[in-house]
C-alpha cells in the first residue's frame, strides 16, 4: 500500500495526469477565463485547477468521476501547500485559523475516490487536500449544505439511461466586491457545473449556492467585530441555474455546456436580486426540485 505520510514534491505533482477533457466521450474542454488575468494549470490524479494568483484561490476545477469505479477510503484529512505556486499566493492555514470557516474541498474528496486499484484511489483522495482546492465556507451550513453536497450522488444516480461518468466543474464566484478578510476576499457564492451523457448527447446542468446575506450587510459586520475574528456568513441557499448565467458571474468561457444545459435558458448576466431571483433560476429546498429533462 502507498505511504501518502510524504509531502509530494513539484516533481511528484507534475506527473499528475489531471482532467481528461475526453474522458466523456464527448469533448469538454477545460474552462478558461472570458478575461485577461493571469492563471495558472496545476494538474493533480483525475483533477486539475485553474488557479488564480491574484486572488489566491481556483477559479475553476474540473474533475472526471467514474461512478463505476469508486472505492471508500480513508479520509487523510492532512491540508497542503502546493509546492509549485509561492505559498504567499496561495490561502494557506492562517486564513482558517480561529474562526468560523471550513477549509471547503471544491472538488469533493468522496468524487476523487475511485481507480482500478484502492493505491490509486487512496492517492487520488489525498490530492484533494492541497490549498489550491479549498476556499473559505461557514461551518453552519443548514439544509441548504446538504443540498450542495448531495447533487453529485444524486446525479450519479439518476437514471439507467446516465452513463454514470461525470465531468464536475467547481469553484467560486470570485466578486471584486467579495469582503476583505486576513489578506484574502471571501468568495460568498460557490458554482458547479455538472456534465454527462444522456441519450447519447452531451448534457449539463449547473447550481449555485448563496452564503450571502447582502455584502454590505457582512462589511458591516465585519467592521463591528473584533480584529481577528470573522461573523457567521447569513443563510445558505442552493439555486440550480443556467449555465450561461455561471459563465457570465465566474467570467468563464463555458460556450459547449451553455448549448448542452438542460434548463435551456439563456443568460441574465446578472445575480438574482435581493429577496428574489432572476428568471430561470430555481431555489431548491429539496433534491426532488432539480430538473433533469430538457
Amino acid at each position: 500500500m502507498t505511504d501518502l505520510s510524504a509531502a509530494a514534491t513539484a516533481q511528484d505533482l507534475d506527473g499528475r495526469a489531471g482532467y481528461d477533457p475526453a474522458f466523456l466521450g464527448p469533448a469538454v474542454p477545460m474552462p478558461t477565463l472570458a478575461s485577461s488575468r493571469a492563471t495558472v494549470l496545476l494538474h493533480y490524479l483525475h483533477y486539475s485547477v485553474l488557479f488564480r494568483p491574484d486572488r489566491r484561490f481556483a477559479a475553476v476545477t474540473a474533475l472526471d468521476l467514474d461512478g463505476a469505479r469508486l472505492r471508500q477510503v480513508d479520509r487523510t484529512d492532512t491540508w497542503r501547500l502546493d509546492p509549485r505556486l509561492a505559498a504567499e499566493l496561495q490561502a494557506g492555514p492562517p486564513v482558517y485559523a480561529h474562526n468560523d470557516l471550513d477549509r471547503g474541498h471544491l472538488v469533493m474528496r468522496a468524487s476523487s475516490t475511485w481507480g482500478d486499484t484502492e493505491d490509486e484511489a487512496r492517492q487520488a483522495e489525498a490530492d484533494t487536500f492541497y490549498f489550491s482546492n479549498a476556499a473559505p465556507q461557514n461551518k453552519q451550513f443548514n439544509q441548504g449544505r446538504e443540498l450542495w453536497l448531495g447533487l453529485e450522488e444524486y446525479l450519479q444516480d439518476h437514471a439507467d439511461a446516465f452513463d454514470r461518468k461525470l465531468v464536475v466543474l467547481a469553484g467560486p464566484v470570485l466578486d471584486p466586491a467579495d469582503p476583505p478578510y486576513r489578506g484574502i476576499q471571501v468568495p460568498l457564492r460557490f458554482w458547479k457545473v455538472v456534465a454527462f451523457v444522456q441519450d447519447g448527447a452531451l448534457a449539463a446542468t449547473g447550481y449555485l449556492l448563496d452564503q450571502t446575506p447582502l455584502v454590505d450587510d457582512l462589511q458591516t459586520a465585519i467592521a463591528q467585530t473584533p480584529a481577528g475574528q470573522l461573523p457567521p456568513l447569513g443563510p445558505f441557499r442552493t439555486f440550480q441555474v443556467p449555465v450561461a448565467d455561471i459563465a457570465a458571474l465566474a467570467d468563464l468561457r463555458l460556450d459547449q455546456l451553455v448549448l448542452a444545459d438542460l434548463m435551456g435558458a439563456s443568460a441574465t448576466g446578472a445575480a438574482p436580486p435581493p429577496g428574489g431571483t432572476s428568471i430561470g433560476w430555481r431555489e431548491l429546498s429539496s433534491l426532488e426540485d432539480v430538473v433533469l429533462t430538457s
